[in-house]
């Protein structure tokens, strides 16, 4: 499906986010591990929440759909398939491979679309050193696992992903023995401490030094306990939002709060220093446009933000840059190279240097083109955000795509549209 952004609109309202799948994921999976039955509750059916669900199905865990946001779970590691089956979401992939090798019969993680060539390299060797048998396709999907998983001291290379130091951190409470997990050259510690903070809310204890998101100690052998939990609102999809607001109108974000855990609440560091109008209240965020001017930012420890932030830096004045191209290779695109082209059809320079881990955008009045999002659900929103500024309309092939993550982006976005010419 191609989408067609037509433009020059003013927005005006409200919205609310879809759930954070992050936070989904993780509650998915600790659900699967906690013996007796887990309400989760603010919970919406985007794609990789749909594969974390499948996944946990085939890992024993019986799921019923309570109404239209509602999930119970009822919990209890009994693998009764031997493949779990990913979709394209690269955290359930390192998240559940893990988790699987608890089991000491042979499961397969697979997955399709860009996931297959996205890398693993990072999962064997700590799994074999916690006693685990694997097979994979030269550090690619699909992976094999046979355990048990084992306690013991182990190094992670957390220098690409958390994601799965976080599938780690969910399986070794489950382990017959205690485990020290080391990672070197962590990014997004965010991440990682959402998932600390989920495992509590089940009864787990992962121990660590105060902010220190390096070295863990977790005991083996601990039960989760079913948990009645509430899935917070998405800060990735509140970020484009926002930024949407900043661009072109006046938006209100609802039911999200700076308090949250989440890596992608730094989009307000950024629009504060692109000069929008922001107020953030208790449990709302309002973003208004004002003139914009470039500005710099650090991404390393929230790289879904890029896109987003790209679509805020071609409506501001003068050349932004934004670090941590490094973290953007091995996404559901090459998000660098994506957005360089698919931005440079709209008459948006953009330069990436690699050397100093940055992107530069040079801002300024976007032309029509057709843009192609590369199947990557944050370069379709990107994309769309941006064509809201283009006095003709944009068409995004593959626009679909975007129900990776935020299944109702062009409804929610179509809701604010006043069709007054800005």
């Amino acid at each position: 499906m191609d989408s067609s952004v037509p433009l020059g609109n003013v927005l005006k309202g409200e919205v609310t986010p879809p759930c954070s799948k992050s936070y989904a994921q993780r509650a998915l999976a600790a659900a699967l591990l906690a013996e007796g039955r887990t309400t989760l509750r603010g919970i919406e059916m985007c794609r990789d929440t749909q594969a974390a669900i499948e996944c946990i199905e085939a890992l024993g865990a019986h799921v019923n759909v309570i109404d239209d946001d509602t999930l119970t779970i009822d919990g209890g590691f009994a693998p009764c398939a031997d493949e779990l089956h990913a979709g394209e979401s690269g955290l359930a992939a390192r998240l559940f491979t893990p988790i699987a090798a608890l089991h000491d019969k042979p499961i397969t993680v697979s997955g399709e679309g860009t996931l297959a060539h996205r890398p693993m390299s990072m999962i064997a060797p700590p799994l074999r050193a916690l006693g685990v048998e694997v097979r994979d396709g030269g550090g690619k999907l699909p992976i094999e696992v046979c355990g048990p998983l084992r306690g013991g001291r182990v190094v992670v290379d957390g220098s690409l992903s958390s994601q799965f130091v976080t599938g780690l951190l969910i399986a070794l409470p489950r382990a017959e023995g205690d485990s020290t997990v080391i990672v070197d050259g962590a990014v997004s510690t965010p991440y990682i401490e959402m998932t600390v903070s989920t495992l509590e809310r089940f009864g787990v204890e992962i121990m660590h030094q105060c902010d220190d998101y390096t070295e863990f100690y977790i005991e083996g052998g601990q039960r989760f306990t079913p948990a009645d939990y509430r899935i917070e609102c998405d800060w990735s999809a509140a970020a484009i939002m926002m930024i949407a607001g900043a661009i072109a109108g006046e938006v209100v974000i609802r039911n999200i709060s700076m308090l949250s855990k989440q890596a992608d609440t730094a989009v307000c560091r950024a629009l504060e220093r692109a000069g929008a109008s922001i107020i953030v209240e208790q449990d709302r965020i309002t973003v208004s446009h004002r003139e914009l001017h470039a500005f710099e930012f650090d991404a390393k420890n929230c790289p879904d933000l890029f896109p987003a932030l790209v679509a805020l830096a071609a409506a501001s004045e003068g050349m932004s840059t934004i670090y941590g191209i490094s973290r953007l290779a091995h996404k559901e695109s090459d998000r660098g190279e994506v957005l360089r082209e698919e931005y440079g059809k709209l008459g948006i320079e953009i330069e990436l240097d690699d050397e100093q881990d940055a992107m530069r955008i040079f801002g300024g009045m976007p032309s029509a083109a057709d843009v192609d999002s590369h199947d990557d659900h944050r370069i379709a929103m990107s994309l769309a955000v941006t064509a809201l500024r283009t006095e003709e309309p944009i068409a995004i092939r593959n626009a679909e795509c975007v129900a990776k993550s935020y299944p109702s982006f062009f409804e929610d976005l179509d809701s604010l549209k006043t069709n007054r010419k800005a």
